[in-house]
């Protein structure tokens, strides 16, 4: 176990669709929903870098609202990007619930959160991507949150800090060494991204009004969380483990036993 409480298997494989070195276990197929035991978060790492004859067999899951938001991005990359995530999301989850994957349906909350309905709303899900990667975290009747971002330059680093972040959090940074800030930065907004999506309340909750540790030897944790001790019980903040140059955070609903990393490859779509 890491200091972020996440577990990985001993025997991790290290390989990424043969081209990126990262520490998860080898793909594996869920089978059921009781391939997720109570108290376990599982969270899966994506590739996006696929092929357009590859996108064109897994989009053939998605639904007519799904495919009519991927018509909507400007870039193709983007739109192969979404429709990737969104068939492995749907191929997860009806993995666990012994569903095809184009009979998961999705519930939206009043921000925008998704969620399954009907008699499969107690798994919950929470899917981010950022570059070539997704992450998607699942867990049974506990809200999740998960985030993960791409390393990128960001010249305007003190302004998004100073607009977004608890002054705890900047007087962290502002007092750490310029080459470790930006590492730094990346830890604590995907952890506090990872936050405002397990409460799905998005960005109609404000991002100073709780603090994480964010410093490069402190475990991911909750400093304070709007002054409200019966918050900082409820909510258990983890570290997980993206290729390297990403950063990520996963955020659970009440304590976890284990948080376990696996790759998901299109190998296990059947393409």
């Amino acid at each position: 176990m890491n200091a972020g409480g996440v577990v990985h298997d001993e025997d991790a494989g290290a390989r990424w669709q043969g081209r990126r070195e990262i520490a998860v276990a080898p793909a594996a197929t869920v089978t059921g929903l009781e391939a997720l035991r109570a108290g376990d978060i599982h969270v899966w790492y994506v590739d996006l870098a696929v092929t357009a004859s590859t996108v064109g067999w897994l989009a053939a899951c998605l639904s007519g609202d799904e495919r009519e938001r991927a018509s909507r991005f400007k870039f193709e990359r983007d739109a192969r990007r979404f429709m990737v995530a969104r068939s492995a999301l749907r191929r997860l989850l009806g993995g666990y619930l012994g569903l095809a994957p184009h009979g998961v349906t999705f519930t939206y909350g009043a921000y925008g959160k998704p969620a399954l309905d009907g008699d499969h709303a107690a798994l919950s899900f929470n899917l981010s991507h950022s570059g070539d990667v997704a992450v998607v975290a699942a867990g049974w009747e506990r809200a999740v949150g998960v985030d993960v971002e791409q390393y990128r330059p960001l010249p305007d680093l003190a302004a998004l800090a100073a607009r977004s972040f608890a002054p705890r959090e900047r007087a962290v940074l502002d007092a750490l060494p310029e080459a470790e800030r930006p590492a730094a930065f990346f830890r604590c907004w995907t952890r506090k991204e990872a936050f405002i999506k397990a409460t799905g309340q998005g960005l109609a909750q404000p991002l100073d009004a709780f603090v994480v540790s964010l410093g490069p030897d402190e475990p991911a944790r909750f400093l304070d969380i709007d002054g409200d001790p019966g918050a900082l019980a409820r909510w258990t903040l983890h570290d997980v483990q993206p290729p390297p140059g990403y950063a990520g955070a996963l955020v659970v609903e009440r304590a976890v036993r284990a948080v376990c990393g696996r790759a998901w490859s299109t190998a296990e779509a059947g393409a």
